[in-house]
């Protein structure tokens, strides 16, 4: 599905509505490896591929759910580019849910859609979307995120 061509007039028109689906991104063992190093984060789970293997419910080392979580921007950055924001902010999470493990090597996408575009008085517009991320070839996303964001046109 291609993105939106969202703008500052034209959000309203979208609420309710899927935005887009990104591309996919890749989550190979390396970067598993660098958020468990980035994070302290070292689960035998996530880095330790042999024991994973054998031990592990799920037959392969798992991303991190904030590793698959912090995936969403980049996906985000792409499905708004049209909107062409002069800032935009994270400004929270208003639901998260980990929902299917992400093994090693597999890759997602975002399925975006807009809830909510709603203008502040200090300019900004605070953006709720929410980003369901599939894992490619399996049933159940890794995740469901209701995301805060702020965007300015100035």
């Amino acid at each position: 599905m291609s993105p939106a061509v969202l703008t500052f007039d034209n959000l309203q028109d979208y609420v309710g509505k899927p935005i887009g689906t990104s591309s996919w991104v890749e989550v190979p063992q390396s970067r598993i490896d660098a958020f468990a190093e980035c994070t302290e984060d070292r689960q035998w789970i996530h880095i330790d591929v042999e024991r994973a293997k054998r031990e592990s419910p799920f037959g392969a080392p798992v991303a991190h759910g904030f590793l698959t979580l912090s995936l969403i921007p980049i996906t985000s950055y792409e499905l708004l580019a049209n909107l062409k924001a002069k800032k935009s902010l994270n400004y929270g999470l208003d639901k998260l849910r980990f929902i299917a493990p992400v093994r090693a090597g597999s890759r997602i996408r975002n399925h975006m859609k807009l809830l909510a575009a709603e203008p502040r008085d200090d300019g900004w517009i605070q953006l709720r979307t929410e980003s369901t991320i599939e894992i490619e070839g399996e049933d159940k996303p890794a995740l469901v995120a209701v995301s805060l964001s702020l965007v300015s046109p100035t």
